[in-house]
């Protein structure tokens, strides 16, 4: 089994989250919220604004944790076709500054700012669904139930 800390964030703003798309080769592009690996040694608190800003162009404020999510994703459907647990430390961030743009070098080709409801319609990472939903309901507990998987949302 592999294992990822990682850092999201949810950027909201009139009705619009920022998403980046990713296109990593010999896969289908899919909608995510900006966010990745939290790096060794390093404060997700930290991680979260340095992978936005890496992937978006952005720079953002982090306002507040939303939670944490945990979940196991089955060999069978993992990218490594092994099993793989990812943590996620979501976080309400406001945009302060920057430009989009694609990350030079990386796999996010495209960020945009996409109206809450036309999200539904695109074909997106789970964490895109956790998010919004930590953001709309402010679970007490930071927690929210598993997002199924399939269709047009994706691990």
């Amino acid at each position: 089994m592999s294992f990822r800390l990682a850092a999201y964030a949810v950027c909201i703003t009139d009705g619009r989250v920022l998403l980046a798309c990713h296109s990593p080769r010999n896969r289908e592009s899919t909608w995510t919220l900006p966010g990745g690996r939290v790096e060794h040694c390093e404060d997700p608190f930290e991680a979260v604004t340095r992978e936005l800003t890496e992937e978006t162009g952005c720079h953002g404020i982090v306002e507040r944790l939303l939670g944490v999510d945990s979940r196991v994703i089955p060999a069978a459907v993992a990218r490594a076709g092994t099993e793989h647990q990812n943590v996620g430390v979501f976080y309400s961030v406001r945009i302060v500054g920057g430009e989009l743009r694609p990350e030079p070098d990386g796999e996010t080709a495209e960020s945009v700012w996409t109206p809450i409801p036309e999200v539904t319609g695109l074909r997106r990472s789970s964490l895109v669904d956790i998010g919004l939903t930590l953001a709309r309901t402010l679970p007490p507990t930071g927690h929210v139930p598993p997002v199924e998987v399939g269709g047009s949302i994706q691990h």
